[in-house]
């Protein structure tokens, strides 16, 4: 049996997604507005209630394509507000249009949302060695400066916290417990 870190629960769902993505350095424009936008309805929630409805999402929100959220109007807004399988959260909802829009101008800055994201870790994955859950952090000083300059471009529901969560995710910030099989030491 493979030893995970301690908030990788016996959910199948959960222990894929630890074994296969999480931490795992992301540079595709596409999976990067995935989760952003994950995370954006995970605030105040589980990943795993994310997690359950991932594909839900997927559909509801036209593939994670930005260009199509962006172009997201009040019409769409009220049908996601009766889909029952994604959270339905009118203020996250709204985020992740406005989230998308922003998300395009700075592809446009930058060439790539990418070119702009992992500047905050200066390119690189910064590898961290927690010995156990207790030493896993909820933010950071790079997640405090990609909160702050997010925000100011017109992102929403980007706090620190969900930023952590975002480089986690991504791989910009790894962080497995050293009991946990995929540590790196």
């Amino acid at each position: 049996m493979k030893s995970r870190c301690a908030w990788c629960s016996s959910d199948p769902l959960y222990q894929a997604y630890h074994d296969r993505e999480w931490g795992r350095p992301v540079h595709n424009d596409g999976t990067l507005f995935e989760a952003l936008l994950l995370d954006t309805f995970q605030a105040g929630l589980s990943w795993l209630t994310i997690l359950r409805k991932r594909e839900n999402f997927r559909s509801a929100f036209a593939g994670f394509d930005p260009v199509q959220v962006a172009a997201f109007g009040d019409a769409h807004l009220e049908s996601l507000m009766e889909n029952p399988g994604i959270v339905r959260n009118r203020q996250k909802i709204k985020a992740a249009i406005s989230n998308a829009r922003a998300f395009l101008v700075v592809q446009q800055e930058y060439g790539t949302f990418d070119a702009y994201i992992w500047q905050f870790t200066g390119g690189m994955s910064v590898v961290l060695h927690p010995r156990d859950l207790s030493e896993v952090r909820a933010s950071s000083p790079e997640s405090d400066a990609m909160s702050k300059d997010l925000r100011k471009r017109g992102f929403s529901f980007v706090g620190t916290t969900i930023c952590y969560a975002f480089m986690q995710a991504t791989g910009m910030m790894v962080e497995h417990t050293r009991t946990c099989f995929l540590y790196r030491g």
